[in-house]
């Protein structure tokens, strides 16, 4: 719940709120920052493959999502929210989702949908019950289909886009797949911030000795889309290659940074083991049986609204 209670005992202001109550060392704003930080190694490898595009992509999707918060706290009369971190990272992920050369004004519109309608009109940080950035890709997604799904090619000559693996595996088309160093570093089709492996590992590495996120979603949606791909994803039972599966698309941003979202995952770790494997059936339902070559998006969203439902029965 995110109704809370203020009230004065001589200095201090006390916060009242209802249960469950977790007890943590850092505050709301070193835990967002340091999310950001974590983000900077996959953001400098996006600007080496993708160039000005994933840095003007960038920078429109924060301002865009710090100015609409700052409105909307004027609008609802609350606090100034955005020094805390959240919307910067909002805007960041949202980028991140988005192929380099998509219009600026669509990038913006994604930004508003993402803060306005995501998270303040629901009350604002914490309140949430769907992960942002991912709503914002969504419904960009839906109303600009053309430009969400055209991909240039990393470090090529402007104007020159192809397929991601992804879809070149869902169309089958006759055009040589990437090797796998080049899957691991990110030198492949895809949105700006989700094609380097590598360096979403070293920011998930450091949000782990943060203690920031833990283990258990991240292992369970890696390991369950894997296990699933190698036994369905390929040409009869057990033939599947997961180490493709799990290096294209979005299933290492979504992982790392979307699904263990502190606001919209589950409270326990037997929660976030059950959050984390439903993510992994999802993804591998949606790619290998659905109309879209990737599905992490739409996964995480829908497992967002089972949350309270997870947080409710396994205590």
């Amino acid at each position: 719940m995110c109704a809370i209670n203020k009230f004065k005992t001589g200095e201090k202001i006390m916060l009242v709120t209802t249960a469950p109550h977790m007890l943590i060392q850092d505050d709301t704003r070193k835990i967002m920052w340091s999310v950001n930080m974590a983000l900077v190694p996959a953001f400098l490898m996006s600007l080496y493959f993708f160039g000005l595009g994933a840095f003007l992509i960038t920078i429109t999707s924060i301002i865009t999502c710090c100015l609409t918060e700052y409105l909307c706290c004027l609008i609802m009369k609350k606090e100034n929210s955005i020094f805390d971190g959240s919307a910067v990272l909002t805007g960041i992920l949202l980028a991140f989702n988005l192929p380099s050369n998509i219009p600026l004004w669509m990038v913006a519109i994604g930004g508003v949908v993402s803060i306005a309608v995501v998270k303040m009109l629901f009350g604002g940080l914490g309140c949430n019950i769907f992960n942002p950035a991912l709503v914002g890709r969504a419904f960009l997604l839906a109303c600009y289909p053309v430009a969400m799904t055209t991909w240039p090619i990393p470090r090529a000559m402007a104007g020159i886009t192809g397929p991601t693996p992804l879809g070149i595996v869902k169309e089958k088309l006759t055009v040589a797949l990437p090797g796998y160093w080049d899957l691991f570093i990110g030198n492949h089709g895809g949105s700006l911030g989700e094609t380097s492996a590598l360096f979403l590992l070293l920011g998930g590495a450091f949000l782990l000795f943060r203690k920031i996120i833990t283990w258990h979603i991240p292992v369970s949606f890696i390991g369950t889309a894997a296990l699933l791909f190698w036994i369905f994803g390929g040409k009869g039972w057990f033939n599947g290659d997961p180490l493709f599966a799990i290096l294209t698309g979005g299933i290492m941003l979504g992982a790392i940074f979307m699904a263990t979202d502190l606001v919209t995952s589950p409270l326990t770790k037997k929660g976030q083991l059950i959050f984390g494997c439903g993510i992994g059936v999802l993804t591998c339902l949606i790619r290998l049986k659905g109309g879209y070559p990737e599905g992490v998006s739409y996964s995480i969203l829908i497992m967002n609204t089972t949350v309270p439902l997870i947080d409710r029965y396994i205590k």
